[in-house]
């Protein structure tokens, strides 16, 4: 049988009322050679039923509660494609993004990463802003991510694919990646190869309570997104030790890091004044217009030392 050169890793749990949508617009799309795994990381939902329905069309494993890196570490490990394409079973992808990818690593021989823009949704599936990330990267990105703490305008789980020489280099998502695997793959596969950014929007980021995007965080995600910030600075310097990579990063170079902690904290005007010039300054965003308007809005809205910082803890 010959080998698949692609390998479509669907992650699932408790999506059962979305994971379809993810595996027919993978069926759908015009590659040759592709294999479709999908692993339901224990849901206790209709999800069993749903995948059950795809029969031999689609390889599924069903294992207990381990979290997103465990199950995506899962779905590697029984796939044979050299290009592993990456799909949270709550998104879905447009026709032609595995095409577009496998062109992309077929010409771009030294590439570790191929990414692409998402189109945010609603849960009913109607567009709700702008292609994200809306700033591209590609090339030699180390030099940049050494002076931005790891941060960069990275995209989401469902836009990434990785060479598997360049996985098996890496070894399996550490398991403490339990939610947002997409910090490792974007933050290590850049120092084993150069990055590839496609521009169009070749699929789709369903917006709901139970990922990563807010309009408004409140301080619980707040603190949520700085310990997960500092575990993933922590990790890539673990990485890049062990296997003798040079450099490593800062989390006081991590802007996004110290705008949280002055939205928790409130700011007089010389940390307002700081993060201003900071964020003019900051490395991780590319595009110098973005960059100055972010770091002059920032500095703008901080809540002031002493007053309510703006954000209520979470209720939940």
């Amino acid at each position: 049988m010959e080998r698949p050169t692609i390998s479509v890793l669907i992650n699932n749990y408790n999506y059962g009322r979305f994971v379809a949508r993810a595996i027919d617009s993978a069926l759908s799309q015009q590659a040759s050679n592709v294999e479709i795994i999908v692993v339901d990381d224990g849901s206790s939902d209709q999800s069993r039923s749903v995948l059950d329905g795809y029969d031999k069309r689609v390889k599924v494993l069903f294992q207990e509660n381990q979290g997103q890196a465990a199950a995506i570490n899962a779905a590697v490990k029984l796939s044979s494609g050299d290009i592993l394409c990456f799909l949270d079973a709550d998104d879905w992808w447009a026709p032609g993004k595995l095409s577009a990818t496998a062109a992309a690593f077929h010409s771009n021989p030294q590439a570790s990463l191929v990414y692409h823009r998402l189109q945010p949704t609603q849960t009913d599936g109607s567009p709700a802003f702008r292609p994200i990330p809306r700033t591209l990267c590609s090339g030699n990105l180390p030099p940049r991510l050494a002076r931005s703490a790891g941060w960069w305008p990275f995209p989401m789980t469902s836009a990434v694919a990785v060479r598997r020489t360049a996985w098996d280099a890496a070894g399996d998502i550490p398991e403490q990646f339990r939610m947002s695997a997409d910090a490792w793959l974007t933050g290590i596969y850049p120092f084993l190869g150069s990055v590839v950014a496609l521009s169009d929007s070749l699929g789709f980021y369903r917006i709901h309570n139970n990922n990563w995007y807010r309009p408004v965080d409140d301080a619980a995600m707040l603190r949520k997104r700085m310990a997960h910030w500092q575990a993933t600075v922590e990790a890539t310097n673990r990485f890049l030790s062990a296997h003798d990579l040079a450099g490593s990063l800062r989390l006081t170079d991590h802007y996004p890091y110290r705008v949280a902690s002055a939205k928790l904290q409130g700011a007089d005007t010389l940390t307002r004044f700081r993060l201003a010039v900071e964020g003019l300054f900051f490395a991780g965003e590319p595009n110098l217009l973005r960059r100055t308007r972010d770091a002059l809005r920032t500095a703008y809205d901080l809540p002031r030392l002493g007053q309510d910082v703006g954000v209520s803890e979470s209720a939940g």
